[in-house]
């Protein structure tokens, strides 16, 4: 009987230490192959995320455009409009332009989007807090007031949103 039990223990022990090595190996070869699935995967989706991230800064490029003083003064100036007239207009549509692109900020970093919507929200002060007792005057100080601040928001998102580009390029 102890040698049946013996006989048992020496097949027993190298198959176990056989089996536990397989089975070692074999995890360890499904590991490596689900983090090279994955990262196959990674790789593909970056690809077709890449198209849609350059499509979001194009749009917060048109976004930065259509807000700055010289388009918005373009499209909404009319020499028959009192001053308030004006600043609402200018207002409504800079937050328009704000609210027509914000999933974008889906595709670009926090810390850019951050910057764009204080440059919108600068543009807004500004135009909040610069008078005039004709339209023409209010535009043309509001020139001045940009002028004479120490840096235009509009210019400073562009930058910030072409280096951005420059970082995934």
């Amino acid at each position: 009987m102890t040698d049946n039990i013996i006989d048992i223990i020496k097949f027993s022990v190298p198959a176990l230490i056989v089996f536990a090595t397989v089975y070692y190996l074999f995890n360890n070869f499904l590991q490596q192959q689900y983090q090279l699935e994955l990262l196959r995967h990674r790789q593909n989706a970056g690809k077709d995320l890449l198209p849609l991230k350059l499509q979001a800064y194009e749009r917060l490029i048109m976004v930065c455009d259509r807000i700055s003083v010289d388009n918005l003064a373009f499209r909404l100036f009319n020499s028959d409009m009192g001053v308030n007239e004006l600043k609402n207009a200018m207002l409504i549509a800079i937050q328009q332009e704000y609210e027509h692109n914000i999933t974008q900020q889906v595709y670009v970093s926090e810390n850019l989007w951050k910057i764009v919507k204080l440059a919108k929200d600068q543009m807004q002060d500004m135009i909040s807090r610069t008078d005039g007792s004709t339209s023409a005057e209010f535009v043309t100080n509001f020139y001045r007031s940009l002028s004479e601040s120490k840096a235009d928001p509009i210019a400073y998102a562009k930058t910030a949103i072409k280096k951005e580009v420059d970082l995934i390029m």
